[in-house]
């Protein structure tokens, strides 16, 4: 909205200090992170209060976990400060007619809106089991076909492809008495076409084309492919963020480290220089996510200053399914959901974890004479297996962080390393 603003300004002769600093990603990112975290914690001291009054506390489940006890009664819902403090500050300073920007502000009310209503149906309703599995398969389904189709049809989503340097400029850019040469967009890049390519970490020449899954008679149905795979990441990511979110400060500050890898990888394929030297795929516009992920990233921090050991408020479903989804969406609009593995390592092994416990139980209980199923962990998801093994809940949670900077640096070097 700033952004708007000001442009108008200058267009009508407008001519103030510090007027020409919207023009700039770097400073509405800096901007964005500010006020993103003053909402985050000034929202959140209030709503907390709100949610206190209201009574609007957590109902724990007794699973005999050390310091369980003592979290009953905490305030849940904690995701509105959340999600106020992502939408706000992007609808503030981001460029409002971008199709990214447009495109994860979709994502983020879609799916903040169905974890608000299993929290709601949880806390107001008194129904422990909250919204039911379908409805929530449906949404998360829904906003992945929205996603889907937003990212392969629309006309502003495109890649620009590098092409050969004439003999001309190569010979400027080998000269002794001339810097390396970054050429602008039409020196480096030829002009910007529809493509679905996406980026394969640890390869040369490393592009994947959704396409090459198909033969060449059913090329044209290449949609079909996108939006299913769409669909499988965004409900997996945000299935295996909800996951996570057991312990205080695990899921918020995971996805902060997340949150800063997407930033530095938005923010180097939307921008032709560094594109040109990474040797990655170059997207226009999309270096205005940068300005998204940044809120994403001041929420994350400002809410962990509640929701840090010990909490004073759990994010609930409204926050754990909406990071997760604006997560996987981030990451495809980006071109790097093939490296969600990686960077989303640690939802990807609390998730491997429920559904291996699941699994190897269900398998010993048909195969035992006696009817008794067998477990791996002694509970899942894999940290409250730690919990069990009697290590205190704030170790567990930073030990999981050190992981997610490993796996998040591990990520960023998959720039180079192919």
């Amino acid at each position: 909205m700033f952004y708007h603003l000001f442009t108008y300004l200058q267009n009508a002769g407008f001519d103030f200090p510090g007027i020409g600093l919207f023009d700039y990603i770097s400073f509405r990112s800096a901007m964005t992170i500010v006020v993103s975290l003053l909402i985050s914690m000034v929202f959140g001291k209030r709503l907390i209060r709100l949610l206190h009054k209201k009574q609007v506390g957590e109902s724990v489940r007794d699973l005999g976990l050390d310091g369980q006890k003592e979290k009953e009664g905490t305030p849940t819902m904690g995701g509105l400060i959340i999600l106020s403090a992502i939408l706000i500050p992007t609808i503030l300073f981001a460029k409002l007619d971008n199709i990214y920007t447009i495109t994860m502000l979709l994502a983020t009310v879609w799916l903040g809106l169905i974890g608000f209503l299993d929290d709601y149906i949880k806390v107001f309703k008194k129904n422990k089991k909250g919204l039911a599995g379908k409805f929530k398969v449906v949404g998360q389904v829904g906003v992945g076909i929205i996603v889907g189709s937003l990212l392969y049809f629309h006309p502003s989503v495109t890649i620009k492809e590098k092409i050969e340097p004439t003999q001309f400029e190569t010979a400027i850019a080998n000269a002794d008495d001339v810097g390396p040469v970054f050429g602008a967009d039409d020196v480096n890049y030829g002009e910007e076409k529809k493509s679905r390519s996406t980026t394969i970490p640890f390869v040369k020449n490393n592009e994947f084309n959704y396409e090459w899954l198909l033969p060449d008679s059913m090329k044209s149905y290449t949609w079909i492919v996108f939006i299913i795979m769409t669909i499988i990441i965004v409900t997996a990511v945000s299935n295996g963020a909800n996951m996570t979110d057991g312990l205080d400060g695990l899921a918020t500050g995971t996805s902060a480290i997340i949150g800063i890898t997407l930033a530095i990888f938005a923010y180097v394929s939307g921008n032709a220089i560094f594109s040109d030297y990474l040797n990655i795929m170059y997207i226009p516009n999309s270096g205005e996510l940068v300005i998204f992920i940044s809120s994403f990233i001041g929420a994350c921090v400002g809410f962990l200053w509640y929701n840090a050991y010990p909490a004073k408020v759990f994010m609930g479903d409204t926050g754990s399914l909406a990071l997760g989804g604006i997560i996987a969406t981030f990451a495809i609009a980006i071109r790097k959901e093939l490296i969600i593995p990686v960077f989303c390592g640690i939802f990807l092994i609390e998730n491997l974890s429920v559904m291996m416990q699941v699994a190897y139980f269900k398998y010993t209980k048909k195969k035992s004479p006696t009817g008794e199923g067998k477990r791996i962990f002694r509970m899942a998801p894999l940290h409250h297996h730690y919990q069990k093994k009697g290590m205190h809940e704030a170790k567990i949670v930073a030990r999981f962080w050190i992981i997610g900077v490993l796996l998040a640096i591990l990520s960023i070097v998959t720039l180079k390393i192919r």
